[in-house]
């Protein structure tokens, strides 16, 4: 009782004297009025076509001292984030208005269909061909990706209303022309949330990106040659400037826009942006992802909810189909048991039947014990590595602003639970009276994460011959082989040695010698047919949510 007592009076004290903490890793940034927010740039990805692409790969802008790559950990290399340094300098609450960026040549643009004829046009250049397969920028603000609107409501006040799509297109192709237009201007609408144990202190708690297709017409302070592919950073000076452009303070908006042309995707084209910065009292720091978790992401939430109710229904009538099949039998093996037997039936000596006709040969080692060992090591190294990554999930160590930690969290406990790999297949080898454990331990640390190896090296082999921006460079590479051969292989031969020593598993029944003959089976019960009918109903239940995962993963 009395240490009880101690304990609780120790927290209380801690309580009173710590009013808040924050989980490693998870810590929010603060900025002052007029800091620099660090605009990043990350690898292009489009829903139509699996290969992201570098942003710099199309002549964008560039900063003054030229791209730094901003990944900081392995997850983010793994993952296929390439996040790079970006030209656009943001302050806190700092609006700004028009603000230049560079003038860059696109190269040359498309040639307008001529009359009725159908012939298809060529793509003269990069942009034209990424914004005809509806490639999107994803651009960074204190680790929160843009979000862009894509459909608002009758009442634009409402944010609730409002529906985001996680980054914003880089152009359109016009239905009219069938020609290709770019972004050019964008509005930077970053919103924020005063700390309230701070003084003058901000957070940031929403960022999305309004883009609009603006052909400045200006003349530049530098003479370039059309047809050079490069940027430059100097100031030009509009001809044609819109109200936000003139120095009257006013942010562009689609009123403005109306009145002006698209700039086509070729020749010179001057980039430019708006920074526009609101207090949102209502959001707080840590809420501030809930708008990416209620993304539509252009599929509708109708067909999500038909595939789960299909998933269900399939997996039900499963479980009905195999629980009625052993409860009918469980039913007629009990009542056979229980009825007393006739003198007939003890004259002849009634033959074994349900469960006494298979107890002899249930538990018999399988054809390939080392195969089955080392399949079900496998399964529990990777069923343990799922269990503590949603507990560490669920304590809050995964926080969405750290990207990449979900993966290295898988990569680092993987190669951890080696030791339960290795114990699972010598513990059951052992119990299947199996004599080389050292081959088994030898599948388990080089089976499966040799297949799985060895499919990453090749797909990453196509990402370098695509020239895409998610091809993992050689040092990461070399880090994962590390984990693999000092840490995971010693990790799995120690849990072979320590299950290997332990005493074999016993079974209830005993095994008879001479395994029982299986009678000929009709047609429909052979293996090729069982396998099919077998692997439908599993596949049926999953194979519509894969489709939604393959999707998020493009």
């Amino acid at each position: 009782m009395k240490i009880f007592v101690a304990l609780a009076g120790v927290v209380l004290i801690g309580a009173h004297c710590a009013q808040a903490f924050y989980l490693p890793g998870v810590a929010p940034k603060s900025f002052s009025t007029g800091d620099d927010v660090e605009l990043k740039v990350n690898a292009m990805t489009s829903i139509e076509d699996p290969y992201p692409l570098d942003y710099y790969r199309l002549p964008f802008c560039k900063p003054p001292g030229g791209v730094v790559k901003k990944n900081e950990n392995l997850g983010e290399f793994l993952g296929g984030d390439l996040i790079e340094s970006s030209p656009y300098r943001i302050k806190m609450k700092v609006d700004m208005y028009c603000e230049q960026v560079c003038s860059t040549n696109l190269g040359r643009g498309e040639t307008p269909p001529q009359g009725g004829s159908k012939k298809k046009r060529v793509s003269q250049n990069k942009v034209v061909r990424t914004i005809r397969r509806h490639y999107h920028n994803n651009w960074l603000v204190d680790n929160l990706p843009a979000a862009s609107k894509v459909a608002v409501e009758e009442e634009p006040d409402d944010n609730s209303n409002i529906r985001y799509w996680q980054g914003f297109p880089i152009g359109f192709v016009d239905n009219a022309s069938s020609l290709s237009y770019i972004n050019n201007h964008v509005n930077i609408e970053l919103q924020y949330h005063t700390v309230e144990t701070e003084d003058e202190k901000f957070r940031i708690v929403g960022f999305t990106v309004e883009p609009f297709s603006i052909r400045h017409k200006f003349e530049k302070n530098v003479d370039m040659d059309e047809e050079e592919d490069f940027s430059t950073n100097n100031v030009a000076e509009i001809t044609n400037p819109m109200p936000s452009c003139t120095g009257k303070n006013m942010h562009t908006d689609l009123s403005m826009v109306k009145h002006v042309e698209a700039q086509p995707a070729t020749g010179q084209v001057l980039f430019t942006y708006d920074v526009i910065w609101s207090e949102n009292v209502n959001l707080h720091w840590a809420s501030r992802w809930d708008v990416y978790l209620r993304m539509n992401d252009a599929y509708p939430v109708k067909i999500h909810w038909l595939s789960i109710a299909n998933s269900l229904i399939i997996v039900i009538v499963l479980f009905a189909m195999i629980a009625a099949i052993l409860v009918r039998n469980l039913r007629r093996d009990v009542a056979r048991y229980s009825s007393l037997p006739t003198d007939e039936e003890r004259a002849e000596d009634m033959e074994e039947f349900g469960w006494k006709l298979v107890h002899a040969d249930v538990f018999r080692p399988p054809s390939y014990p080392m195969l089955i060992s080392v399949f079900c090591g496998t399964g529990m190294q990777i069923l343990f590595m799922c269990i503590f990554t949603i507990i560490f999930a669920c304590m809050g160590f995964l926080s969405p602003k750290n990207r990449g930690y979900l993966l290295i969290t898988l990569l680092v406990l993987y190669v951890l639970m080696g030791i339960v790999a290795g114990y699972t297949t010598a513990h059951m080898y052992k119990t299947f009276k199996g004599k080389s454990w050292q081959k088994a331990t030898t599948l388990t640390a080089f089976g499966f994460p040799g297949i799985a190896f060895t499919v990453f090296v090749i797909l990453n082999y196509f990402t370098i011959a695509e020239k895409t921006g998610d091809a993992i460079p050689f040092h990461t590479m070399f880090t994962v082989i590390l984990l693999w051969f000092g840490i995971s292989t010693p990790l799995v031969f120690l849990g072979a040695f320590i299950g290997y020593k332990k005493d074999a598993m016993e079974f209830p029944v005993n095994t008879s010698n001479i395994p029982r003959q299986i009678p000929e089976q009709p047609w429909f019960m052979g293996t090729f047919i069982t396998l099919l009918i077998g692997g439908i109903m599993p596949f049926g239940s999953c194979f519509l949510e894969l489709y939604f995962i393959m999707s998020s993963v493009w």
